[in-house]
């Protein structure tokens, strides 16, 4: 359905896993397999460019490799079979060399891990900016009062920079998943029928050196025909930034709501309106990183499933990640992407959330006088008459300062001014300012270790 990719999906990424792609992946494959093969004495050394200058899918019909892959159980056995007759067409005695010693497991798994590695630049590179953008929010607001809330229900004031800060700490871990997937994953696949390379001899692993070599890939111990992790704990990274994504998303989207008002995704033409309400500005970025957040939880599991496969090649379940692992990529992508530019041009109301922390008539600084009590009073009477206060405060709609005020309790242990200071949101928003610079310190230092190529 084309018709929606534009709004769940990032073009950069989304192309990388169209049919061309997928195809260009396993003829990057064949066209490194024959140079490797070529350069320790496998096949002659004449072959390896006669079948490279052959390895591009403008040269291939797509539709009927796909008709083809039905009645053949994959698109890797139509896709050489082509391969070998256009070869065969300019140098016959090349085409004889065409996927030596490989089974389609390894064009089709080593084509992909080419696709995900291209995906996965575009995707760091997104969260890099991501992280970049809500490090300057959290610098920005730092001292920005806003109330937090617990059970969606005003709690305690917090700062709105905390708030953008722990956004950002979560963002800047799944940026470090993504590098350790990456060392990981982005391995070579190539093992032959059954992963012993024995159709080439003695020079088996000469021939998975050069290939890896060739694509600039390590070459794991042994080939992973039948052993998933890999291909799962890609989908699982991804599905981790997903959920941090939506998490995002269910703030913004919270303190857009009218009766909130305090954030706000970047206006512009056609963007968030509504058919029929010309006054609606909806959050539309956060509706397509929900959307990914509803979708790829159940995609990774089809993922996890799918580990369990049947002794040296699986039946079903490697078929499974074929459409499940590219549309997680492509879902992940397009939440990543959309709701980046939306927090690069996210609007703060400062004075809605000055206004707002004032709904309780002070019941949200309830805390910050009974801990001021306690030393004096101890805890729990302190709780009890703090509670007491407040449920006056709410009974005859008074301030919870007014009220308390009034209590004798009250006013022998903190006078008027200590009093009101407790009323100052500023005062009370314990470590934050310390965990803000912590969080901004461990961004910067990761930000040096990647530009140094450290990750």
């Amino acid at each position: 359905m084309a018709l929606l990719d534009p709004l769940f999906r990032w073009d950069a990424v989304a192309q990388l896993f169209s049919d061309r792609a997928r195809l260009q992946g396993m003829l990057d494959f064949e066209s490194a397999l024959a140079r490797a093969e070529a350069a320790v004495g496998v096949i002659p050394a004449s072959a390896a460019p006669a079948i490279a200058a052959k390895c591009r899918a403008e040269h291939f019909d797509a539709s009927a490799i796909a008709r083809a892959a039905a009645p053949a159980g994959s698109p890797a056995i139509p896709l050489v079979k082509d391969l070998t007759a256009l070869v065969a067409k300019d140098a016959p005695d090349a085409a004889r060399f065409v996927h030596w010693g490989a089974t389609s497991q390894d064009a089709i798994d080593t084509g992909f891990i080419l696709q995900a590695r291209r995906a996965l630049d575009a995707i760091s590179s997104e969260t890099d900016r991501l992280a970049a953008s809500l490090a300057g929010l959290a610098r920005k607001y730092r001292d920005t009062p806003v109330a937090a809330r617990t059970w969606m229900q005003q709690a305690l004031p917090t700062s709105f920079g905390l708030k953008a800060a722990g956004w950002l700490d979560a963002v800047d871990r799944h940026a470090g998943r993504v590098q350790e997937v990456r060392r990981r994953a982005l391995v070579l696949q190539f093992g032959g029928a059954v992963g012993t390379l024995a159709a080439l001899g003695n020079k088996g692993l000469d021939v998975a050196k050069a290939l890896g070599a060739e694509l600039d890939l390590p070459v794991p111990d042994l080939p992973w025909h039948s052993h998933r992790d890999r291909m799962a704990e890609l989908a699982t990274a991804l599905a981790l930034l997903t959920g941090t994504l939506g998490k995002i998303a269910r703030d913004i989207s919270l303190h857009m709501q009218t009766e909130v008002a305090e954030v706000f995704e970047p206006a512009g033409e056609g963007r968030g309106g509504s058919s029929t309400m010309p006054h609606k500005r909806n959050p539309v970025a956060s509706a397509v990183a929900l959307a990914a957040a509803v979708r790829v939880p159940g995609l990774a599991a089809t993922m996890l499933s799918a580990m369990v496969e049947e002794q040296e090649r699986g039946l079903g379940g490697w078929h499974a990640e074929w459409d499940t692992l590219p549309e997680i990529f492509s879902l992940s992508a397009g939440a990543l992407h959309h709701l980046t530019d939306a927090v690069a041009g996210l609007e703060l109301d400062p004075m809605k959330m000055a206004e707002n922390l004032e709904l309780t008539r002070g019941l949200i600084f309830a805390e910050a006088v009974q801990m001021a009590l306690g030393p004096a009073l101890g805890r729990l009477p302190a709780h009890d008459l703090v509670q007491a206060a407040a449920r006056r405060a709410l009974a005859e709609k008074r301030s919870l300062k007014d009220v308390l005020a009034a209590d004798p309790q009250v006013a022998k242990h903190l006078p008027p001014a200590e009093l009101g200071r407790l009323f100052d949101p500023r005062q009370y928003l314990g470590a934050s300012q310390a965990m803000i610079d912590r969080v901004l310190a461990a961004h910067a230092a990761r930000q040096k270790k990647s530009s140094a190529g450290e990750d």
